[in-house]
């Protein structure tokens, strides 16, 4: 069954851009080799981290947006785990995310569309209202 999964990794901030390249690439590789795809590559530059991490102030963010199995996110792990360069990575699965935020989208709407109507019929209201009772009132009444 595939599933949606971003895994985000923070390089060495002093690794060269080619060996970046080869890096993102090389992952790339492993993901289709192993029947998934690469929805998404999100090189989102250099930043400051929150804390020190293997004597680093700063890394390289990088994130992959993949459709796949679970071996294929445990290979991809297992890869980023023996390479030297990457100082920590995170994999989140996104998929029953996206089916809740879908959910309450569609809550919302129904009950966006069920309150539109009623605006129309009260609408409508204020005018039945204007005319006089036709012969609701008693002769005695008057």
């Amino acid at each position: 069954m595939n599933r949606t999964y971003e895994l985000m990794f923070i390089v060495r901030p002093d690794m060269a851009d080619e060996d970046l390249e080869k890096l993102v690439s090389h992952l790339e590789t492993t993901v289709t080799s192993a029947a998934g795809t690469v929805k998404a590559v999100d090189r989102m530059g250099k930043r400051r981290l929150a804390y020190t991490v293997r004597k680093f102030r700063e890394g390289i963010y990088i994130l992959l947006t993949i459709e796949g199995t679970g071996t294929v996110i445990h290979e991809l792990e297992r890869r980023l785990r023996v390479t030297e360069q990457v100082i920590k990575f995170l994999t989140v699965r996104v998929d029953e995310e996206h089916k809740r935020l879908a959910k309450i989208k569609a809550l919302r709407d129904s009950r966006k569309k069920a309150s539109a109507q009623p605006a129309v019929v009260a609408e409508q209201a204020p005018a039945a209202a204007a005319e006089p009772p036709a012969a609701d009132v008693p002769a005695a009444a008057v």
